[in-house]
């Protein structure tokens, strides 16, 4: 298992976990394959994979501006789950920030995932706002913040 810089031949198997794993049941499909291109061949983006001998087993992108950074799609397959492997990408996406000098990571997460939403309150995350009808006008979304400053990630081993 490795984590690596994505490429745009990933980016249809990163759109297709997306739509199947984070996007299911919503009307329109979010991280499309030219949107994780976008992302893939934008310098102020990383978009990881962890590779598997099968093929990827998980993706993240995030997006860095000068004070701040969003997460904006993490997918594992539900085969690979609780093995580390989310811990692992948010992990070196925020040691990439902090190198970067930004120490402000947000993210959506659909609020009827209380698995996702646990997870992100594990890693330091807090909740911050709900946003009523943001993913397709249909579902609501929680806002979720770190500041890499001053909070640290429990210990769930």
């Amino acid at each position: 298992m490795e984590t690596v810089l994505a490429k745009p031949a990933d980016a249809r198997r990163i759109a297709v976990m997306s739509r199947q794993f984070v996007e299911g049941g919503l009307p329109g499909w979010s991280w499309n394959e030219a949107r994780v291109t976008r992302h893939i061949r934008d310098p102020d983006s990383i978009v990881l994979t962890t590779r598997i001998a099968a093929g990827i087993a998980a993706a993240a992108i995030m997006h860095f501006s000068e004070s701040s950074a969003h997460l904006s799609l993490l997918v594992v397959e539900p085969a690979h789950r609780r093995e580390g492997i989310g811990r692992r990408l948010i992990e070196w996406l925020e040691s990439s920030a902090r190198v970067a000098g930004t120490f402000v990571v947000s993210l959506e997460v659909r609020a009827v995932n209380q698995v996702a939403r646990s997870f992100y309150r594990k890693l330091g995350y807090r909740e911050l706002v709900c946003l009523p009808r943001y993913y397709h006008g249909v579902e609501t979304a929680v806002r979720m913040s770190r500041d890499l400053r001053c909070c640290r990630m429990q210990d769930t081993t």
